[in-house]
């Protein structure tokens, strides 16, 4: 039996990760029973939140997790209670239970499996000390386009507080009250609501998934977003091959349909937006766009 290291899939929020997973996931990469609507392991998901909170960070401000890395004695405790917990029944959520009762962990996966999920990209030296031999995928999207999306994530939480009839109010305020402070869950994410604040976010992602890649080698690929649109069949194939899946040149034909070429510079659409691009463009430059 042959055990396969993990593919982890790294890069920011809104980059199109969730599309590159949906796709190598109906081509035969094993990325988890149980998901979220953005195709994120729950059980994944948990732990790199859980590892951002000991930090006092999370998806908005991950780079406190070099607290962790620089503490030996800690993170060699964090890696092996992670490793316990891959044991544990819990990982049930990720395996399904067929494969738990043959694996029992991940770690002992025998077919091409990974996950993704935005907070890997700074979590990913946490991962590697469990899964050495792990590859990497990170994607990147134009800046602008994801904050746009962080903007509009930001309205959508806040209008939970604002859109309601004045009758309705407290009964509503307690439900969210329930589901939001008592189940310690994020309400709305803050940071990205200004322009600034959402770029400086954006370089923190790259410069950080950057650094895994250039110092994994040819056990890490980049894909720019804006390039897998423009060739999806090409590219799709490139990531195929690279997590060793066996896929068809049919069935990456038809899965790399998925791909809405729409989507690419939405931004410009957006005269805030696009006036914006113009005044950082030297910035944006510096990162190829």
């Amino acid at each position: 039996m042959k055990v396969h290291s993990p593919v982890i899939i790294i890069g920011m929020s809104r980059s199109g990760t969730s599309m590159i997973a949906r796709m190598l996931d109906d081509l035969g990469l094993f990325v988890g029973k149980k998901l979220t609507p953005n195709h994120e392991a729950v059980f994944f998901r948990e732990i790199n939140d859980w590892l951002l909170t000991q930090c006092s960070g999370g998806l908005e401000d991950p780079g406190t997790i070099k607290y962790l890395l620089q503490d030996n004695e800690a993170r060699g405790l964090f890696e092996e209670f992670v490793r316990f917990t891959m044991k544990t029944p819990h990982s049930i959520s990720f395996l399904g239970l067929g494969k738990y009762l043959s694996c029992r962990t991940p770690e002992r996966l025998d077919v091409p499996w990974g996950w993704k999920d935005p907070r890997n990209t700074f979590t990913l030296p946490i991962w590697l000390d469990i899964f050495p031999d792990a590859k990497v995928i990170h994607i990147y999207r134009h800046p602008l386009d994801i904050v746009s999306s962080l903007m509009t994530r930001r309205k959508r939480g806040l209008s939970r507080l604002k859109e309601r009839h004045s009758s309705f109010r407290p009964i509503y305020w307690y439900y969210l009250m329930h589901k939001f402070i008592l189940k310690n869950r994020v309400f709305v994410d803050i940071r990205g609501g200004s322009l600034e604040e959402g770029f400086t976010l954006w370089e923190e992602y790259l410069k950080e998934a950057r650094s895994h890649v250039e110092r994994l080698g040819d056990r890490a690929i980049e894909i720019k977003y804006e390039d897998f649109l423009e060739r999806p069949s090409e590219l799709l194939k490139l990531l195929s091959e690279f997590c060793e899946l066996k896929a068809q040149d049919n069935e990456i034909e038809n899965v790399s349909e998925q791909a809405n070429k729409s989507r690419a510079y939405a931004y410009l659409n957006d005269p805030r937006l696009k006036a914006y691009s113009i005044e950082i463009a030297d910035r944006l430059d510096a990162y190829g766009y």
